[in-house]
């Protein structure tokens, strides 16, 4: 495990081109994907790459949001902003795993979810809203992993859950620290002066009980050995998802519901 990087470190290494990807470690931890597609409403989302799958021998249903390595790809995915047909997909695969009993693993990795006008005029605001409602009130366990980046409601979408973990050199954050400066300072160029006073990091946000644990990666970040990394991610899922399934629904839902009033996400 490589020593802690400040906020600014962490956000230029999740931007390093070679960073893998959702569609890299997915072959690496699980079995037998197999992707879905369409939100049986308007369409295909690129940004969001969602299927069943094997972990351990056992079913599971896989839900990532999903970046480029490169400009095509990154124009395929949107740059990994979904649009509301990809949060409907996301959570028409959640109410499908619900129905047969599958686990729900969601790798996180989005700047946020996109805010163009097409989006705005499909519902963006409510697609994003129905997850966070549905996904609290999920009849199986949900883990969630902030692999990258981490932005505002467009990450959240897919990050309330039992047990929230990020990458080493993940962040998750309310706003992005260049839309911080621009608000508060009214000056983007200080973008990196706002990433370190916000607290964004996986250490911060463990601190502040947000996130239930850390996976480390290589020296130098996650593109240095990704086979490695995804070693780890795995052997994480193996000791927590198991808890998780064996405790009783109602419990589960019950204390899900109390980590999000705890952290003040639904607070009135």
């Amino acid at each position: 495990m490589s020593k802690q990087a400040t906020a600014w470190e962490c956000i230029e290494l999740i931007r390093h081109k070679d960073r893998p990807t959702a569609a890299d470690y997915i072959p690496m931890i699980f079995e037998d994907f197999i992707e879905l597609h369409g939100d049986r409403c308007y369409g295909d989302d690129a940004a969001i790459l969602g299927g069943i799958a094997k972990f351990d021998r056992k079913p599971v249903t896989v839900i990532a949001q999903l970046k480029g390595r490169n400009l095509e790809e990154n124009k395929k995915s949107n740059f990994a902003m979904p649009h509301p047909e990809g949060y409907r997909k996301a959570l028409r695969l959640m109410k499908q795993a619900e129905k047969f009993g599958r686990p729900v693993i969601c790798l996180v990795d989005t700047p946020g979810a996109f805010c163009g006008i097409g989006a705005e005029e499909r519902g963006q605001h409510e697609a994003v809203a129905k997850n966070l409602m549905e996904m609290m009130r999920l009849r199986v366990p949900v883990v969630s992993l902030v692999m990258g980046e981490g932005g505002s409601g467009g990450a959240l979408a897919l990050a309330v859950c039992d047990h929230l973990a990020m990458m080493q050199n993940a962040v998750y954050s309310v706003i992005s620290p260049r839309g911080f400066a621009s608000i508060l300072w009214k000056d983007a160029s200080r973008e990196k002066e706002a990433a370190n006073l916000i607290r964004i990091t996986a250490k911060d946000l463990v601190e502040l009980g947000v996130c239930d644990g850390v996976i480390a990666e290589p020296s130098g970040g996650a593109h240095k050995n990704p086979a490695l990394t995804a070693e780890a991610i795995g052997t994480y899922l193996h000791h927590v998802l198991p808890k998780l399934i064996e405790k009783p629904i109602d419990n589960l839902l019950q204390t899900r519901y109390i980590k999000f009033r705890k952290i003040g996400v639904f607070q009135e």
